[in-house]
């Protein structure tokens, strides 16, 4: 379908790129517009190995979300989402629990309108606007009280969200009440560009999502730095790693680990 005859939401400026399309387009979906592609291939351009990347940090999600069910944890609330996908994690989690519970937060209108649209007929689902920098105005939301039982465990998840807000923000504290306001046994995972491997990208990419961002700090933060967000909770083996390194379902098919540059890790919370 061409970008005339699909027809995006009133009052969408499909001129303008925006990131949760852009990572569809990574993701070879077809719910984005030119002017994301056009952005996207300037990603692209630089380092073609962004595309893996997308693909590699949903399979962790997959991954995370298994091992989570396998813990007994059947509470997800995922920040910054992208544009559903078949790998969504409500279509993970049901798959194996029928009853678990998934919110989904997300400032995008793009992606609210969306997301709610797929999941209206799904009860053990959520969307709801709100975004990791207001974690007291999000807990609070009624919505995601209706489906998550603060007083149980909760696995918060934050596939790439923190790589795009600046240190000027804070993010670590706001990662910090959340962490603070839930039960012992809760999660959180997390996902994040580091840049080690490719310093060489560093500024040119950091400097497209700062254009589309519209803001004037970039994100780029090291390996050591990102791991601040796990303070005053134990990692799960293996620990912070590169994406593929993280469990993978197969550790025989993992190779060519100098070729993709983002990390992840979890980290429970085991002390009130």
């Amino acid at each position: 379908m061409s970008d005339a005859t699909r027809r995006p939401p009133a009052g969408l400026d499909t001129s303008v790129a925006n990131v949760a399309r852009m990572n569809d387009y990574y993701l070879g979906g077809k719910d984005n517009f030119a002017a994301d592609r056009k952005a996207a291939e300037e990603v692209l351009a630089l380092a073609p190995e962004v595309r893996t990347m997308a693909r590699e940090g949903q399979a962790f999600m997959t991954r995370a979300v298994r091992y989570l069910l396998d813990e007994g944890i059947t509470q997800f609330v995922s920040l910054g989402v992208g544009l559903p996908t078949r790998s969504s994690i409500h279509h993970v989690a049901q798959a194996l629990v029928p009853d678990a519970r998934v919110v989904y937060v997300s400032t995008d209108p793009v992606v609210l309108s969306h997301a709610r649209a797929l999941l209206a007929t799904n009860p053990a689902t959520a969307v709801v606007a709100g975004d990791i920098l207001h974690p007291r105005e999000l807990l609070a939301d009624p919505e995601l009280r209706r489906l998550i039982d603060l007083d149980r465990p909760v696995a918060i998840l934050i596939a790439s969200a923190l790589q795009f807000i600046p240190d000027e923000d804070d993010p670590f504290k706001c990662v910090a009440v959340l962490r603070d306001a839930l039960p012992v046994g809760s999660c959180f995972a997390l996902g994040h560009v580091v840049f080690e491997r490719r310093p060489e990208v560093k500024d040119p990419i950091v400097g497209i999502y700062r254009r589309i961002l519209g803001r004037d700090e970039g994100a780029a933060r090291t390996g050591k730095q990102v791991l601040r967000f796990f303070d005053g909770m134990e990692l799960v083996e293996p620990g912070f790693v590169y994406t593929r390194d993280w469990r993978p379902d197969n550790p025989l098919t993992v190779q060519g680990r100098d070729k993709t540059w983002s990390m992840v890790g979890m980290a429970m919370k085991t002390e009130g």
